[in-house]
Formats: structure tokens, sequence, C-alpha cells
């Protein structure tokens, strides 16, 4: 049933990130950050920090800190509870935004990030895609890596069921069933928290005005 890292490295060898548009120069400095941790190296508590972590955002919200700077939180735009609460297994969308904002998140292929590029709310604004080495990745994160086989963020269209049991360890993920759908089996890779060292396992770094228009920001040699 389940994928060894092996074979997941072997279909996914590059996994990618969508980040607004300049944020490139502040993971270099901080990481790759989840909200929450995000939240807590900003010291942002009490209903400021409520209304990001545990509520749905439908806007970007931007946060300061006097010696981190600037930061922004992207939006949920694809994701509304109304749709959230017809497809919710066991959980509350409290709960489940807490538990999307606890996490890291990578596409499995070029092709997911496109269309999220492409997506109406997204398709004329600028932003930072990463492209990070698989390999590099798990074999310092392995341990706190998640798979899910849905787009955890979105419910539009035909929004699949969700639980607090949909993100899988390797040995848990259940590949055999997911298998028929090729490259598609695997949506997304999730690490726990953050990835602090992000800047050492980037491979290339893109600006990019929807799927096509592209410039290279970085680039490892």
């Amino acid at each position: 049933m389940a994928i060894t890292q092996q074979e997941f490295i072997s279909r996914y060898p590059r996994l990618y990130h969508m980040a607004q548009a300049g944020s490139w120069p502040s993971i270099q400095r901080i990481g790759l950050l989840s909200t929450s941790a995000l939240l807590d190296r900003f010291g942002v508590n009490g209903e400021a920090r409520e209304a990001i972590e545990s509520r749905h955002r439908p806007e970007c919200v931007e946060i300061t800190h006097p010696l981190h700077g600037r930061a922004t939180i992207r939006d949920q735009k694809p994701m509304s509870e109304r749709a959230l609460l017809k497809c919710l297994v066991g959980t509350t969308p409290r709960a489940w935004y807490e538990l999307l904002n606890r996490r890291v998140f990578l596409w499995t292929t070029e092709d997911r990030v496109n269309t999220l590029l492409g997506a109406r709310a997204y398709r004329n604004l600028e932003h930072d895609v990463l492209i990070v080495d698989t390999l590099k990745l798990i074999e310092r994160y392995g341990a706190r890596i998640s798979l899910s086989p849905i787009n955890s963020g979105s419910t539009v269209y035909n929004p699949q069921p969700r639980g607090l049991d949909l993100f899988r360890t390797f040995a848990d993920f259940p590949f055999e069933i997911r298998r028929q759908y090729g490259k598609r089996a695997i949506a997304e890779l999730s690490v726990d928290y953050s990835v602090p060292d992000i800047r050492d396992l980037v491979l290339r770094v893109e600006r990019r005005i929807g799927a096509a228009n592209r410039r290279i920001l970085y680039e490892r040699l």
C-alpha cells in the first residue's frame, strides 16, 4: 500500500512552492516557514493570531516586526468555509485551518503549480516560484513529511472529503489505490512547521506571472 521514499523521489524529483512576489530574499534569510512558524517568529498572538491561524483568510495578511521586517501570509481564496463544511469529516473548520497553517506545502508537479498560477484570482499577479530538490529535502526532513492525494487547501469545483487523517507518511500513504492516477496520484508534500535551510535545497527560483511568463531570480550552479 505504501510508497517508499526512493520511489517518491524517482516519480517527483522536483517539488514546487508558490510564494508572494518579492518573498525570496526573506525566505533565503529565515527559511520557508509555515503560517504558524511565521506568527511565532513575528510574535503575533491573541485575537490577531486567531484571525490568521484559526479562521478562513479571504485576503493576504501583512505582518510586521521591528527586527524581521514585513511578511505576507497568503490568502485562502481557493477554499470557502461553506464548501469546507460539506466535505470535512470528523473535524471542524477551525481545526482544519490550524492543521494547514502548521505545514509548509510543496506541489509534486509543475502542472499543479501552473494550474494555481493560472487561476482567476492569481493569473495577473507576480509570484516567486521555488523549485526544490526532492532528494535533499527528504534526506533532511523525511521524518516530518506528510503526503496528500488532493489539494488540501481547495474546495472549488468538486471538493473531496477530508479530515485530520488526510496527511499520511510515506509508510501509510495508500499508494497502490492511487497509482492509477499516474503523476497525479500525490498532490502535495508537506513539512511540519518549517524548512529553515530551504536555501540549501532550492535549485531555481522564478518570478512568474501566470504559467508562461517567467524570469529566473536564482539558480544553483
